[in-house]
């Protein structure tokens, strides 16, 4: 087991997240995962967990001190919320969109840039997770527009991130799950999340040491910014 590959994966206490930590345990990765409450009963018995609510900049950085004798071959930063059910910008708030922004964008690419040093040089994967929906190209009629907009905004901090993965010779990934059964997905959705966090590990595998910034989803398919 000393010789497996790690990782750590950002969000992990339920749907994709969790479902990504299954697969990569089953896959006898060496697995540590955040949650900002209790580890989920169903979490397999050789995952280690950490607390992390990555808005709050004192956490991310006692998370990064309790992890800074680790390397990892792969971070994935998870963490998102849908935002206003309605969707409707006229409707929300200004603390709900400011809220949905930090949560979707700021954070998650905050954390990534904080846990940077803790990647294995030239083999490491650094992935935060998007969606199709982020891409004018991709969604030409603006489904979602407030989540998709946060998701927006998310790939082009991600793409910021690319100066720092090029010096230690990392890939980048921003990678999309497909439509999945979680609660944010909803029954009516294609994939469950044994499918969704198979085909995302897959392309944690099939990237791993190509260096780059790349948008892809679930099964492989190079998506449009």
């Amino acid at each position: 087991m000393t010789d497996s590959k790690k990782a750590l994966i950002v969000g992990a206490s339920r749907g994709i997240g969790l479902g990504v930590v299954d697969v990569l345990a089953k896959r006898g990765w060496q697995v540590t995962a955040t949650t900002r409450g209790d580890a989920p009963a169903k979490s397999p018995a050789s995952v280690e967990w950490i607390k992390l609510d990555i808005n709050q900049s004192a956490a991310r950085e006692a998370a990064k001190d309790a992890l800074s004798a680790q390397r990892f071959d792969l971070i994935f930063v998870n963490a998102g919320v849908f935002g206003p059910d309605h969707q409707d910008i006229d409707r929300a708030t200004d603390d709900e969109i400011v809220q949905l922004l930090l949560t979707n964008a700021v954070s998650p690419v905050r954390t990534a840039a904080k846990f940077l040093p803790l990647l294995n040089h030239r083999s490491g994967v650094l992935a935060l997770m998007t969606s199709e929906l982020s891409s004018l190209n991709e969604n030409e009629v603006a489904t979602y527009p407030l989540y998709s907009a946060s998701k927006a905004t998310l790939n082009m901090l991600a793409r910021g991130l690319l100066e720092a993965t090029e010096k230690q010779e990392l890939t980048l990934l921003s990678i999309h799950p497909g439509w999945v059964k979680t609660d944010m997905g909803g029954e009516n959705a294609t994939l469950t999340v044994e499918e969704s966090a198979t085909g995302i590990v897959d392309q944690f595998d099939a990237y791993r040491g190509k260096g780059g910034h790349h948008f892809v989803d679930y099964a492989g398919r190079k998506l449009r910014w």
